[in-house]
């Protein structure tokens, strides 16, 4: 029984540093979501990306922009980068599985839109290839990391890296990081004045 409570503690501690961590970066969180919020406002789209488990919390996040859960909040034009396979493996066969985002993006997106982008050790070539992609075409750009924040750390607009090498955690703090960053760019979006005054639609 006492391992058993030991162990319980253990799991619980592992979760303690990383957890107050995203507490901590709530300037940077707000930042990025007054970014987007600015992006979104004047038209621009958000694309997501990431691989393997990173795959499924892209089109989580893309999923809430674009049919939120919440009734009256406003549906905002968001497309994971992730759920075509025929894309994904022609490009991957032709040029590089490295390619499969960044190729996507080029043709996809335009310099007010934003690029946002998971990976738990930070250590994804395709999603790397796609920020830095995302960025030479002027898009704003968001990473969620997890780790030191690996090779990503340094190349997006904002990040949020969570500092554990259990991707479990990561996981975990990314899912609670995007949800905040969904409802703070509503938060902004719904203040008048907040905003530079031009509006499009």
């Amino acid at each position: 029984m006492r391992r058993t409570a030991e162990h319980i503690s253990e799991v619980f501690a592992r979760r303690d540093v990383p957890g107050r961590g995203l507490a901590d970066s709530a300037d940077t969180i707000a930042e990025a979501c007054h970014a987007m919020s600015e992006r979104f406002h004047r038209g621009g789209r958000l694309f997501t990306f990431g691989n393997g488990g990173a795959a499924t919390d892209a089109q989580h996040i893309a999923v809430e922009f674009v049919h939120p859960v919440i009734v009256g909040k406003r549906a905002l034009p968001a497309l994971s980068l992730t759920g075509d396979v025929a894309t994904l493996t022609g490009v991957g066969a032709a040029t590089g599985f490295a390619e499969v985002f960044a190729h996507q993006l080029r043709h996809f997106a335009e310099a007010g839109d934003i690029a946002l982008g998971v990976s738990p050790d930070g250590r994804c070539a395709d999603v790397l290839r796609g920020l830095r992609t995302a960025k030479d075409l002027g898009l704003l750009t968001v990473a969620l990391l997890g780790g030191d924040g690996g090779d990503i750390a340094g190349v997006a607009d904002h990040e949020l890296i969570v500092p554990s090498a259990d991707p479990r955690v990561v996981k975990e703090v990314h899912v609670t990081a995007y949800h905040v960053l969904w409802e703070l760019v509503h938060v902004f979006l719904e203040q008048p004045g907040v905003l530079s005054p031009e509006v499009i639609r």
